[in-house]
């Protein structure tokens, strides 16, 4: 059963279906200038449903908020997760809708014994980089021209440890408080792009 918890007016819910998947294609295309094809998703949120969670205001309205993420043994060696997709609506932002999203994945992932997670974002994207390295990533390489455009990217990285009774904190799935609606909000943090390894699909 999908998990759920309410903040106030937000409503963080895991993936329930393919009736959930235009919503998030509209979240996340709105903000890419390549999007991907329908096939992209699929390959995430068929395999690993558990690991994607929705925001919405209510109970009833559509999704502000998408994160889409995928977790599975890298090299055969290595239980890793990667974040695929992150977008939040522009006029949703600023209530710490990304964060939770992030932490609620996570919190997925480390219950099923994840080592580390990765995921890509531009190097000039101070928003996202501030984001993920305020829950604990790393900055691993900087890839040059990563992107179709030319972009240059940085691979961040967050080493999960063990788990122990000491760790269970470290990311959890309680909820946070919403905060209020900026008239002028940020600018929205872009979905990092999937890369290029032999087990990952092309994104564009």
């Amino acid at each position: 059963m999908a998990t759920r918890a309410i903040t106030n007016t937000i409503v963080y819910r895991q993936y329930t279906g393919e009736s959930d998947l235009p919503h998030i294609m509209s979240l996340v295309q709105h903000e890419l200038s390549e999007p991907y094809v329908i096939y992209t998703y699929r390959y995430f949120l068929r395999q690993w449903p558990h690991l994607s969670f929705l925001a919405c205001p209510n109970e009833n309205s559509d999704p502000v908020g998408v994160i889409v993420c995928k977790q599975s043994m890298h090299k055969e060696t290595q239980n890793r997760g990667y974040i695929a997709m992150l977008s939040v609506h522009r006029d949703w932002r600023k209530r710490g809708i990304a964060s939770t999203l992030v932490r609620r994945s996570l919190a997925i992932m480390k219950l099923h014994g994840v080592e580390e997670v990765v995921l890509e974002t531009e190097f000039d994207n101070s928003a996202a980089l501030s984001l993920y390295e305020s829950l604990g990533f790393i900055r691993e390489k900087r890839l040059f021209r990563f992107y179709l455009n030319g972009k240059d990217a940085f691979r961040l990285v967050l080493v999960v440890p063990p788990n122990s009774e000491d760790q269970q904190d470290d990311i959890d799935l309680s909820p946070v408080p919403a905060r209020p609606l900026f008239l002028a909000p940020p600018r929205m943090i872009p979905v990092p792009p999937l890369p290029y390894d032999a087990d990952e699909p092309s994104a564009r």
